[in-house]
C-alpha cells in the first residue's frame, strides 16, 4: 500500500523503514504538517500516515476522502487531533498507537521533576560559565513528600513505581482505579484533595472533553502554596495563562512541561534562528523556575521502535483484511 507519512524527521524515516522492511508498503516521507493547505500531498495514496500535530478536523478528513483514502494511521496513543464523528460518518477507519513505552514518558517526567528541584538546568548553565556558587540551588529532599499523579493509566501507573521507588507518598486522581498502584500503596482522592495535598502534581491522563483546562485558575487556587507542576500528557490540559499567573503569584514553585497548548507551530522544528512569535510561550520562558523540553518524552529506541511497529501492523491489517489492528472510533469510547 502507498502510504503518505506526514511530519516526518530522519528519526521516523530510520525506525519506519526498519518496521516495513518485511510489509513491503511505499511509504513516501514529507516533512510538512498535514493541514487542508497540504493535503493535496497525499494524492495517489491509500493511506495517510500522521502525527500528534497533524490537523485531521472534518474539513482534512473530507479531503482526504475525496482522494480515496479511508485508512489514517497515528503514530500516537492519542487521537485528540482527529474528528471521530466525521471520521465516522465518512465511513473512514483511524488507527492509533495504544501503547508503546510508558517508562520513556514516565521517566522522562521523574527526569523534570529531579531537574527542576535540584536545579540541574540552572547548575549545568553557571558551571559552563565557571560560575560554581550554590546561591539559588537550593532543593528539597523527595523522600517523605507527597506526589499526586491525575491519571493512572499505564504511564502514570510507571511513574507511581518510580516516585514510590524515591520514598514519597502517592495520592492519585482517576475515574478508574488501577489495582497495580493500589497494590503499591497509591491512595485514591478527589482532584481537591489531590491539589491541596501534593508538594508535586504530575499530569498523565490524554485530553479529552471533560480534561480540557483541567488545570485551569480553580484548580491553580487549591494547589499546595509552592508546588511542582509537571505535564507530559497534552498541552491542553493546562491552561497556560492560568499557570502563568501561578508562577508569578508564587503558588506554583515550579513547572515541567514536555508539551504546550499551542506547541503545534513550535515543537519538532529547529527556531533557533527565527523569533518565537508566540508571546504566552516566550513569557514561561523568562521564568528561572519552568523547564520546558519539546515533546520529547516519547523519543526513546525503544518507544520509536514500538511506535513503528504497531503503525506498519495496523497499515498491514488494513490492507489484508479490511481492519486495523488498534482502531478507535466513537462507537469504541462509548
Amino acid at each position: 500500500m502507498r502510504v503518505a507519512v506526514f511530519s516526518t524527521k530522519p528519526y521516523d524515516r530510520k525506525f519506519l523503514d526498519a518496521a516495513n522492511a518485511e510489509a513491503g508498503h511505499e511509504l513516501v516521507y514529507l516533512e510538512s504538517r498535514l493541514t487542508l493547505r497540504t493535503v493535496a500531498a497525499a494524492e495517489g495514496a491509500g493511506a495517510v500516515c500522521a502525527f500528534v500535530n497533524d490537523e485531521l478536523n472534518g474539513s482534512v478528513l473530507a479531503a482526504l476522502l475525496q482522494q480515496g483514502i479511508r485508512l489514517i494511521a497515528l503514530r500516537s496513543a492519542g487521537f485528540n487531533n482527529v474528528d471521530l464523528v466525521v471520521a465516522r460518518d465518512l465511513g473512514m477507519t483511524i488507527a492509533r498507537v495504544p501503547e508503546y513505552s510508558p517508562h520513556a514518558i514516565a521517566e522522562h517526567a521523574a527526569a523534570l521533576v529531579l531537574s527542576l528541584n535540584r536545579k540541574i538546568h540552572r547548575a549545568y548553565a553557571r558551571v559552563r560559565e565557571g560560575n560554581f556558587a550554590l546561591d539559588g540551588l537550593l532543593g528539597f529532599d523527595l523522600f517523605g513528600r507527597t506526589v499526586g499523579i491525575v491519571g493512572t493509566g499505564r504511564i502514570g501507573a510507571v511513574f507511581a513505581r518510580i516516585m514510590t521507588g524515591f520514598g514519597c507518598t502517592i495520592l492519585a486522581f482517576d475515574p478508574r482505579r488501577n489495582p497495580d498502584c493500589e497494590a503499591i500503596g497509591v491512595r485514591y482522592v478527589s482532584l481537591d484533595e489531590l491539589l491541596a495535598g501534593s508538594d508535586v502534581v504530575s499530569l498523565h491522563c490524554p485530553l479529552t472533553p471533560e480534561t480540557h483546562h483541567l488545570i485551569d485558575a480553580a484548580a491553580v487556587a487549591r494547589l499546595r502554596e509552592g508546588a511542582m507542576l509537571i505535564n507530559t500528557s497534552r498541552g491542553a490540559v493546562v491552561d497556560t495563562r492560568a499557570v502563568i499567573r501561578a508562577l508569578k503569584t508564587g503558588r506554583i514553585g515550579s513547572l515541567g512541561l514536555d508539551v504546550y497548548e499551542e506547541e503545534a507551530d513550535l515543537f519538532f522544528e529547529d527556531l533557533s534562528n527565527r523569533v518565537i512569535q508566540d508571546d504566552v510561550f516566550a513569557r514561561l520562558l523568562s521564568f528561572p523556575n519552568v523547564l520546558i523540553t519539546g515533546h520529547q518524552a516519547f523519543f526513546t529506541t525503544e518507544a520509536m521502535r514500538g511506535i513503528a511497529e504497531t503503525t506498519m501492523a495496523n497499515i498491514t491489517g488494513f490492507g489484508r483484511h479490511g481492519r486495523a489492528v488498534h482502531e478507535v472510533s466513537v462507537e469504541r469510547l462509548a
